[in-house]
């Protein structure tokens, strides 16, 4: 056989797979941004968290159809919570509605998305890489420089905006004492560092391990630098 017409066969059908792939995430993209989580999920997340209005419940639900264009954007990557408290409160309460979850899992991402506790998994690390892929993509989507950001992405903001008990604050600037999260939070701008801060990976642990090596905003020195890159 001519290998110049297999050549030819091969790349048009490559072609071929690479429209229908682009087509079916597409769709599920629009699927995700379109989607009506089930009032009584709501409802759930409005009696947990009782100080939240109206327009802020609507907020959690947005940062949580954010955290699936992640997942579906990650290609099948670990991809970390990164609001490990209010939004990933109402991801647990859609899990609870297994059949609408399962239908939305399979129309949104093509799989089933499960929730593995951080403890769970089987290599440590795994959360880490999840937490610098989650600010990768949540950065990309929002059109925010992750090595030099000048705004958090909501997902990343939202336990701190909404005044979340015990929520995950993030910090922009480590080194602003003035700032309300310093202290207190988690340093963005470190999340991509491999080194840690200063020799010190266990400052800004969290009791799950997502944050061991990255500095929390009272830790972390200027010797790593932006630190997040590309996958």
């Amino acid at each position: 056989m001519n290998w110049v017409l297999v050549f030819l066969i091969m790349a048009a059908l490559m072609g071929i797979y690479l429209l229908v792939t682009k087509s079916m995430k597409s769709r599920q993209l629009v699927y995700i941004k379109s989607y009506h989580f089930h009032e009584s999920i709501r409802g759930k997340i409005s009696k947990k968290y009782p100080h939240l209005n109206d327009e802020q419940s609507h907020l959690v639900f947005r940062a949580l159809r954010d955290y699936f264009w992640m997942c579906s954007t990650g290609k099948r990557r670990m991809v970390a919570m990164p609001s490990q408290v209010v939004v990933d409160d109402a991801w647990h309460e859609f899990i609870l509605f297994t059949r609408s979850y399962r239908t939305f899992c399979r129309k949104a991402l093509g799989r089933f998305l499960h929730h593995t506790p951080t403890e769970a998994m089987s290599i440590s690390s795994l959360a880490q890489e999840g937490i610098k892929r989650a600010w990768r993509l949540a950065c990309a989507k929002k059109s925010i420089s992750p090595s030099n950001p000048t705004r958090l992405p909501p997902i990343f903001a939202i336990d701190s905006v909404l005044n979340i008990p015990n929520g995950f604050i993030y910090s922009l600037n480590c080194q602003d004492r003035n700032s309300a999260a310093y202290g207190d939070g988690y340093c963005v701008g470190h999340i991509g560092c491999s080194s840690g801060c200063a020799g010190d990976t266990g400052a800004a642990a969290d009791s799950n391990g997502v944050f061991d090596g990255i500095c929390s905003s009272s830790s972390c020195g200027s010797d790593c630098g932006g630190g997040c890159g590309g996958d």
